[in-house]
């Protein structure tokens, strides 16, 4: 389960790819992405007899994970994608442990420790490596690599407002479903009035249908996810991380022909080592 879970996450980086091939813009693309997962959800949540109805009152809970989860990151990230090799995009991704740490510190989440200290140092000695020159196809992608970063700092930000004031009564799924379901009326506007909004009665190719996969395997793998915490605990499903980053890359060299310089592999064994320090240990 854990080893499908992450090479379904994994797929899901180079069908960004394919999906920004023809010039899609990202806030079109977001849009889309959570109009379908929030169907899927819905129909999800409707066949297995669980509540579809969002409290007014859990509004503002929606739109802050839908802002943080989805529409600020996923923003970014395929802007970025449309620059960067998928592979580097789904080792950046991996950042998102090590960049919880300082921020679970300073919201008071977690404590210090120094071995975590040590794996987030490491984890950023390869994002300097990946940020070097050589490592890229084009030295002129290195400008990207930052913006690529914040969709990680997104999602530990997500996380650990999570697990400072919890899901407000709330299951993971019902979480996931509400904060589409927000984030699409939140991105509706955004989309139209940047001039982004993708209209659906194009002539459908490639990058419309790996849109589709890519937003329903998210839907399928968090929801796994969730299910994979409750049955294994969060310290097993979080070794998904791993996963997920070594099937992105294997996905983008098998569906892209990407291939990668020794930089990138360096920074990829740094961001692994360094995952592996400043992960939780079981108590």
């Amino acid at each position: 389960m854990l080893l499908a879970i992450g090479a379904g996450w994994g797929l899901t980086q180079p069908l960004a790819k394919i999906a920004v091939s023809s010039g899609h813009q990202s806030l079109g693309l977001v849009f889309w992405q959570l109009v379908i997962g929030a169907v899927f959800l819905f129909v999800l949540r409707v066949v297995a007899g669980k509540s579809v109805a969002l409290p007014m009152d859990k509004l503002w809970f929606f739109m802050l994970i839908a802002a943080l989860g989805t529409v600020v990151p996923n923003s970014f990230s395929y802007r970025a994608a449309a620059e960067l090799p998928s592979g580097v995009m789904s080792i950046v991704i991996s950042l998102v442990p090590m960049m919880s740490f300082p921020i679970a510190l300073v919201m008071g989440v977690d404590r210090f420790n120094w071995s975590r200290l040590v794996g987030l140092t490491i984890g950023l000695m390869g994002v300097v490596i990946l940020s070097e020159p050589e490592a890229l196809p084009d030295p002129g992608m290195v400008l990207w690599v930052p913006i690529a970063v914040i969709a990680p700092i997104c999602y530990a930000l997500e996380g650990n407002v999570v697990a400072k004031w919890g899901t407000h009564g709330l299951g993971a799924g019902h979480v996931l479903y509400g904060a589409s379901v927000v984030g699409a009326v939140l991105a509706l506007p955004l989309a139209v009035g940047s001039g982004q909004f993708i209209d659906p009665r194009i002539p459908w190719g490639a990058p419309e249908y790996a849109l589709i996969l890519s937003s329903v395997i998210h839907a399928c793998v968090y929801t796994a996810y969730v299910w994979l915490v409750s049955r294994a605990g969060s310290v097993f499903a979080a070794q998904v991380s791993y996963v997920v980053t070594g099937s992105g890359v294997l996905w983008a060299m098998l569906l892209l022909s990407e291939r990668y310089s020794i930089w990138v592999w360096a920074a990829l064994a740094l961001i692994l080592t360094g995952m592996t320090l400043v992960r939780p240990r079981q108590s």
